[in-house]
C-alpha cells in the first residue's frame, strides 16, 4: 500500500498543470508567493511550478510505441513517391524497403498519409509542348482584361473525342493537396479506343447543337459542320448582333475557315 500511494503521489507531481493552477500559480507569483506557498495552494509539486514560471512546461512525454522509421526513412519514401507519383502502395513499399528500410505496408501507406498523399484519380490534359503553353499563355494574357460584356460576344467551339469503354481509367496517382494539376501528377489524353468525336459551341447566350463526326475532321467536313451547325447557332444565339467565333484554331482549317465565313457573311 506504502509503494502504491508514493507511485500515485509521483504521478501528480508529473501530470499536466490544469488551467485553474496555472492562473493560479501567474497570480501569486505577481504577488511576490514564494513557489513553496504557490505549490501549496495550487495543489501540485513545486518543481511544476518551477517549470511553468520558466515557461518550461511541456506536460508529460507522448506514450506509445516509437515509430520504426527515421525522419531519413521518411525522406526516402517521400523521394520515392515523388519520382514516379503512379505506383501503387505495394510497388512503393517494395522499393523503399529495398532502400533498407525496415517496415510493413500498412506502415507505408500510413507514412505517406502522414506525408499529405492522397490516392487520386489524375486530371486528364491535353499533351502540349513549349510552343504550345507559350501560345496559350499569351493568349490568355492578351484578354485579361476584358470585361464581361466583351466575353459575351464570343461563341467558343471546339471539337473533342469521348471515350465509350469502360475500366480504361487507368493508374491513380498519388499526390498532395493543391497538386491536382501539377505536370508530374497529369494523365495525358491521346487516342482513346471505342470513342466518339463530337463538336460543339457555347456562349455567355446559350448553347449550340451537338455534332455526331462520324470521320475524320477534314478541311470539307469541317466546312459542313460551320454550315449546318455553326452558323444556324450563331443566328439563334446572337441574331443580328456581333460576335466573335473563337475556335480552336489548328493550323490545317484556319485559313479555310476564314475564307468560308468571308464569303457567308459578304
Amino acid at each position: 500500500m506504502v509503494s502504491q500511494s508514493c507511485r500515485l503521489h509521483n504521478h501528480k507531481k508529473t501530470a499536466n498543470l490544469t488551467v485553474v493552477q496555472k492562473t493560479t500559480i501567474d497570480t501569486l507569483h505577481k504577488e511576490g508567493k514564494t513557489q513553496k506557498v504557490i505549490a501549496k495552494e495550487a495543489g501540485c509539486s513545486q518543481s511544476s511550478v518551477s517549470k511553468h514560471i520558466n515557461s518550461e512546461a511541456k506536460g508529460r512525454k507522448r506514450c506509445g510505441r516509437k515509430k520504426c522509421t527515421s525522419n531519413r526513412d521518411n525522406r526516402t519514401l517521400e523521394r520515392i513517391v515523388k519520382q514516379n507519383p503512379f505506383k501503387n502502395v505495394g510497388e512503393i513499399h517494395k522499393e523503399w524497403t529495398a532502400a533498407g528500410v525496415s517496415a510493413s505496408r500498412t506502415t507505408t501507406h500510413r507514412r505517406m498519409q502522414d506525408m499529405g498523399f492522397s490516392c487520386r484519380i489524375p486530371c486528364v490534359k491535353p499533351l502540349l509542348n513549349k510552343r504550345q503553353r507559350q501560345k496559350r499563355l499569351a493568349w490568355a494574357k492578351d484578354k485579361k482584361d476584358w470585361t464581361a460584356a466583351e466575353w459575351s460576344k464570343v461563341m467558343f467551339s471546339d471539337e473533342s473525342k469521348f471515350c465509350i469503354s469502360f475500366g480504361n481509367q487507368g493508374p491513380r496517382v498519388w499526390r498532395k493537396r493543391g497538386e491536382a494539376h501539377n505536370p508530374c501528377c497529369l494523365k495525358s489524353s491521346v487516342k482513346f479506343p471505342q470513342s466518339v468525336m463530337v463538336w460543339g459551341a457555347m456562349s455567355s447566350a446559350g448553347v449550340g447543337p451537338l455534332c455526331f463526326l462520324r470521320s475524320k475532321v477534314n478541311t470539307a467536313i469541317y466546312q459542313e459542320v460551320l454550315e449546318h451547325f455553326m452558323l444556324p447557332a450563331a443566328d439563334q444565339l446572337y441574331g443580328d448582333a456581333d460576335l466573335i467565333f473563337q475556335q480552336d484554331l489548328a493550323p490545317g482549317l484556319r485559313t479555310m475557315v476564314s475564307l468560308f465565313l468571308a464569303s457567308k457573311l459578304a
